[in-house]
């Protein structure tokens, strides 16, 4: 198969890996995979240096143009993103390609944009979604849903890298407590801050990293930080390119998202064997069930403090955390496995496109 990835996002956060994975595995089970992508991000960048196709546009208008010209030269166009799934919802009747879209958020659709949502939803000839929680909505708008979780593969360890980072945040000696999470609502930082700030106030053996990018809250949470004083022990160390490495550094990872359709973040903890505390938002309380993490009510920042001074003293529950976690991200969120649901549902796709005529 011939197969067209589209992302138009900026930066670099969990769609953009699972972008990335995407063609990867998709080229190595033997199909052609390309993207289009926003011109100069990060994700244009990487699929170019590793030899993929890649068509660059700057904006919707270009995306519009580029798609007129190249989308005949493919069997699949998949939208990784609901941007993309826009436009080509709107060209579908002059592009003549079956269209899959995957669904990475568990946001709930508002009366006034259901009626958009559901027609834009079914111009879709395979909706996936990443969890259960991301599958809701459109379920609930009456739509069929196959969910093909993300996946997550091992990165080689730079002991260089992390070491570098250790001195440069002056970590030894003490326990290390992160997040890797943009500075966004949705992320909730400032529940994070008021976190941090219970526990210190029952010890003072830790520092909390949080690496990400800036985003909607991030004034917020900064000014919370200082408010609360705890800028000595919750440093802001922003997006870090090859933060695996940094997971090694880690005793526990939490995040405090309000939503969360499944959180690549921690399968990241898992797959480095982090053990993680998290809100129960969405996709999470699916990932970290069964005893794979500790979960808390999204905003209960008191429960979030308990949890992560728990992880940090209890080491039996550390280790079967991790052992138990560890043992589901290599079974659930193996690339291989999620590129092949993909490779099967394309070609199901296709053969009633076909049939169509």
């Amino acid at each position: 198969m011939r197969i067209l990835q589209l992302n138009f996002e900026r930066g670099w956060r969990g769609g953009e890996r699972q972008t990335l994975l995407c063609l990867r595995h998709f080229r190595a089970a033997g199909h052609h995979a390309a993207l289009l992508a926003r011109r100069g991000e990060p994700l244009a960048r990487a699929a170019r240096d590793e030899g993929f196709e890649v068509h660059e546009v700057q904006n919707a208008f270009s995306l519009c143009g580029k798609l007129l010209g190249i989308a005949r030269r493919y069997d699949i166009l998949h939208a990784q993103t609901a941007n993309t799934l826009t436009w080509l919802a709107l060209l579908k009747p002059v592009l003549r390609r079956p269209i899959v879209f995957t669904r990475r958020t568990a946001f709930p659709v508002s009366d006034k944009k259901q009626d958009k949502t559901r027609w834009k939803w079914r111009r879709a000839d395979l909706l996936a979604a990443i969890s259960e929680a991301a599958a809701a909505e459109p379920r609930r708008l009456g739509l069929p849903v196959a969910v093909i979780p993300s996946a997550i593969e091992a990165r080689p360890f730079d002991i260089d890298r992390a070491r570098a980072f250790s001195e440069q945040f002056d970590l030894q000696g003490r326990k290390v407590i992160a997040t890797v999470a943009a500075l966004t609502r949705e992320k909730d930082p400032c529940t994070l801050v008021r976190a941090v700030h219970a526990l210190r106030r029952t010890r003072d053996d830790f520092i909390f990293l949080h690496l990400g990018a800036g985003g909607d809250a991030e004034q917020a949470a900064r000014s919370l930080a200082a408010e609360l004083d705890v800028q000595d022990c919750y440093l802001f160390a922003g997006f870090q390119q090859g933060v695996e490495d940094i997971y090694r550094l880690m005793d526990v990872f939490v995040l405090a998202s309000a939503h969360e359709a499944l959180g690549t973040s921690v399968l990241d903890a898992f797959l480095y064997s982090v053990p993680v505390v998290s809100t129960n938002a969405g996709g999470l309380a699916e990932v970290l069930a069964d005893g794979r993490g500790l979960l808390c009510e999204v905003g209960d920042h008191e429960a979030l403090a308990r949890a992560m001074g728990r992880v940090l003293d209890d080491a039996g529950l550390r280790s079967e955390m991790v052992r138990k976690a560890h043992a589901f991200v290599l079974e659930q969120h193996d690339p291989r496995r999620m590129a092949h649901r993909y490779l099967d549902a394309y070609q199901a796709v296709l053969t009633r496109f076909e049939a169509r005529g």
